[in-house]
């Protein structure tokens, strides 16, 4: 029998190796399936680093039609620009081969999280954001609000306004230079001195910052409107007031984990929602089992917290490709 060998990509090459489309493609099949219950997923666990003001987190999943399985271990640690230079979140994924438990590939897994992070914002504003959407409203300038554009320009094609606020002036300034560069024919991009001018009207609002204190006010909210909530993926964050949550159709990626970590933990844990305020979780509504929107000003909200089914298939997506482009060095590491 051969010796196997085990492929090794750079988070560099992986980057390199997919486009957000495809990624979109990828993850909204992952939420299908998971829609469809074809899925093996238990919740992210965590270690805390409370010293550190980090965490870390394994994600392992199975998706049984198209036979991939893959664990993701992924950190949070919110100072390390500043204290290290890296990134706050890094990533490392393993694809398993599932019919003997060979490692298929060892890769990079920040530019997959990235992006799949980004797809699933797409995916959720394609079922549940107007469809004349034109503006919107950015509360955190950093990668992720990139990816999150990114996707959202794939599904809606442009846009007449994008506002963006963030708490570091510099942030704001390097997603409108890059934003400008990438999309600037399309879409007006503007940076605002308060989160209240970024919402204000604005037809999708998508929060990604590592806040713990709510950010957007229910007052600033319009009728129609529609809200990315990406921030929030681990215990006590929060980035919105729980009173939007009570006047919104909640649609969660996965409703255990998103308890737990996603936007509606602290309202949960705090008594001002139940779970039976949580309308569906976004592959029931993939699959028809739940409408999404279905007026015009009705306002809606999608938790996300990131799900290991995504990892799977976008590593998936890596690996393919870079196998049909020779992409990455084997070794021997299993045996």
């Amino acid at each position: 029998m051969a010796m196997l060998e085990t492929l090794v990509l750079s988070d560099e090459e992986v980057r390199h190796l997919i486009s957000m489309g495809e990624v979109i493609e990828a993850v909204e099949f992952a939420f299908r399936e998971k829609g469809m219950g074809r899925i093996q997923m238990p919740p992210k666990t965590y270690l805390f680093f409370d010293r550190y003001d980090g965490d870390l987190r394994t994600m392992p999943s199975y998706i049984e039609a198209i036979d991939v399985a893959a664990v993701k271990i992924v950190n949070a640690h919110i100072e390390n620009r500043d204290r290290y230079g890296l990134p706050t979140v890094m990533a490392t994924i393993i694809l398993i081969d599932p019919k003997n438990g060979f490692p298929l590939a060892i890769m990079g897994g920040t530019s997959i999280t990235n992006m799949r992070t980004g797809a699933a914002g797409g995916i959720a504003a394609k079922y549940l954001a107007r469809n004349e959407s034109k503006v919107i409203g950015f509360i955190g300038a950093g990668t992720q609000a990139k990816m999150q554009l990114t996707a959202l320009i794939e599904v809606f094609k442009s846009f007449d306004e994008i506002r963006v606020w963030d708490i570091n002036e510099r942030n704001m300034r390097a997603f409108k230079g890059e934003m400008d560069a990438k999309y600037g024919n399309i879409c007006q991009i503007k940076t605002v001195n308060v989160p209240e001018d970024a919402v204000r009207g604005a037809d999708i609002v998508v929060t990604a910052t590592p806040s713990r204190r709510p950010l957007v006010m229910d007052e600033w909210v319009s009728p129609g409107t529609h809200l990315n909530c990406i921030g929030a993926d681990a215990p006590g964050k929060q980035e919105v007031d729980p009173r939007i949550l009570k006047r919104s159709k909640i649609v969660v990626d996965d409703l255990e984990q998103a308890a737990h970590s996603g936007e509606i933990n602290v309202p949960l844990r705090m008594g001002i929602i139940s779970k039976a305020d949580i309308w569906a979780e976004l592959g029931e509504i993939i699959v028809g089992k739940k409408p999404g929107r279905t007026w015009r000003d009705e306002i809606t909200v999608f938790v996300s917290t990131g799900l290991a089914i995504q990892d799977a298939v976008t590593a998936n997506l890596a690996y393919k490709r870079a196998l049909e482009k020779g992409v990455g060095r084997r070794i021997r590491i299993a045996l």
